[in-house]
């Protein structure tokens, strides 16, 4: 028996769980999430963690997977663009870190989790027929937007394969969509406007001032979709839009997973109509797209299930190739 130390550290939370592994099944014990902003450094959210009762301590875990929201680097290093400090595991005390730490994408972590129950029951929201010798695509808007893959190989398995797609820049098309993106120039400051600056819980927030002329936080934006349903219109739109660019960058045929905070609590966006006539808003290969299963996965802790998955196949010190989960 093994424990692990799963992290999934994002913009807004810092979520923690220990795992059990027996054999090759790794199980839930127990989970807790911090505030990312409540810490000046990671190594004071580690100081949060050890000094919050949590029933395993950092230097006593037998392999720790911090998954986090930017590019890593041996992993050991990020610098991710939605938190106010890096990250080094170099450069952790012994007591609150253990010498089988690993550093991974989030969205590693979410092609990870596909393997694990934390997928099991994704909401199907467009049926389709999968074609098994092509890629599957996990795309998820919360603070940033993340993107991963599951190649598949000859024998049926798949291997994960991160990303940091949501820094391409955003394809507005019509003339008022064109005026968003002039506003959205003059509140971020940027010439450049990438799509995690629209598929976020800011960009959601950005959207939402376009339209009303208010300011509010994501959270309360979803409140009012019913007041303002222009700005679930375009938020949807803007959703549907990128997944289909994220299947055609990819040729993700084996399927679309959508997780992350903003449509796990509010299924709304991608079940509303707008979501999948921009999807298959296409003059060339509607066939293609129209072949393509897409499901929503609402576990929020998924990427803790994915970063334990792949610290135990490290301490299996198993191939990455793994069967996909189904269903």
């Amino acid at each position: 028996m093994k424990r692990i130390l799963a992290a999934d550290i994002g913009g807004t939370n810092s979520r923690f769980a220990t795992f059990t592994l027996r054999g090759e099944t790794i199980s839930h014990d127990r989970s807790i999430w911090l505030s990312t902003n409540a810490a000046d450094s990671f190594e004071q959210l580690l100081e949060m963690l050890a000094s919050s009762n949590f029933d395993l301590q950092p230097h006593k875990a037998d392999a720790i997977v911090f998954g986090v929201a930017g590019p890593v680097l041996d992993g050991l290093q990020s610098d991710p663009p939605n938190i106010p400090w890096d990250i080094n595991l170099t450069k952790i005390p012994k007591k609150l870190c253990c010498s089988n730490a690993i550093l991974i994408n989030d969205f590693l972590a979410q092609a990870y989790a596909t393997f694990t129950p934390a997928f099991k029951d994704a909401m199907e929201v467009v049926a389709g027929n999968p074609v098994s010798t092509c890629p599957v695509g996990i795309i998820g808007a919360g603070t940033g937007l993340g993107k991963s893959l599951l190649v598949p190989d000859s024998t049926g398995k798949y291997t994960p394969v991160p990303s940091e797609g949501g820094h391409g820049v955003f394809p507005f098309t019509t003339k008022e969509e064109i005026e968003y993106a002039e506003f959205l120039r003059a509140k971020i400051g940027r010439e450049k406007i990438i799509q995690e600056h629209v598929l976020s819980g800011s960009g959601l927030s950005y959207l939402f001032e376009f339209h009303t002329g208010e300011i509010a936080p994501s959270q309360k934006v979803v409140t009012h979709f019913a007041d303002y349903p222009v700005v679930l219109e375009w938020f949807s739109k803007f959703y549907g839009r990128i997944c289909q660019n994220f299947v055609f960058d990819t040729l993700a045929l084996g399927g679309l997973y959508i997780t992350g905070g903003i449509a796990a609590g509010n299924p709304v966006i991608v079940t509303h109509s707008e979501f999948k006539k921009s999807f298959y808003n296409t003059e060339l290969h509607s066939n293609i797209l129209s072949s393509v299963p897409i499901k929503l996965n609402e576990n929020e802790e998924a990427g803790l299930w994915g970063a334990a998955q792949y610290g135990a196949d490290h301490l299996m010190h198993k191939a990455s190739p793994r069967p996909t989960m189904k269903g």
